[in-house]
């Protein structure tokens, strides 16, 4: 998922305009096949590993990941060009992609057993509210699966893990922290940066 319904987040980024080079970064588009085989693996250890409701999206290649693994998949991103982008992916696999604001997704009374975001909760003007509304989307057991860093030295953006597990506390009943900044395979690179990611289950 991505920030808001309007096309620029507080990010300062403007999505729809950069749709079109997006999936050219390595871990965005997930083209090289070894990248694409590290995010499949460490998908899989993730969300609930029976088949199941996840809630995702950006340009949809980590959703269409989980439905390959057999998920029933929604995507929901603030900018058109993005989920343009994640409509021609599917490919007949159970998906549907919506524009709305992440924090607070279009959904109705959809519930999930998965909420699966990268690089999203850092751009949100209020990252512990979209926690919270996440947690009210999720079926019991359900998980929330947040992958997050700090990119930068100079003026560096992102949100490093321990506030993000400061936000995530009071919110969940298990909360676990995987280190992804070694793992190059994921980046297609070697990266000297914070990456990682947090699985975090309610009480």
């Amino acid at each position: 998922m991505s920030n808001d319904t309007s096309r620029t987040g507080t990010d300062g980024v403007d999505r729809d305009a950069r749709a079109a080079a997006f999936d050219d970064e390595p871990d965005h588009g997930l083209r090289d096949p070894s990248v694409r085989a590290a995010w499949d693996g460490r998908l899989r250890t993730w969300p609930p590993r029976r088949a199941g409701d996840v809630l995702g999206c950006g340009t949809g290649s980590l959703s269409l990941l989980a439905a390959e693994q057999g998920h029933r998949v929604a995507g929901v991103d603030r900018s058109a060009a993005m989920v343009a982008l994640a409509r021609e992916k599917p490919a007949g696999r159970d998906a549907v992609f919506l524009v709305g604001d992440a924090a607070a997704p279009p959904v109705g009374e959809q519930r999930y057993d998965a909420v699966l975001v990268r690089h999203v909760l850092w751009t949100l003007p209020e990252p512990g509210g979209a926690l919270r509304h996440w947690r009210g989307l999720l079926r019991p057991g359900g998980r929330r699966v947040l992958v997050e860093g700090v990119w930068g030295t100079v003026s560096p953006v992102g949100i490093p893990a321990d506030p993000l597990t400061a936000l995530l506390a009071p919110l969940a009943g298990q909360v676990r922290v995987e280190r992804l900044s070694r793992e190059a395979a994921l980046w297609g690179r070697e990266v000297d940066d914070e990456r990682y990611a947090v699985v975090a289950v309610p009480d």
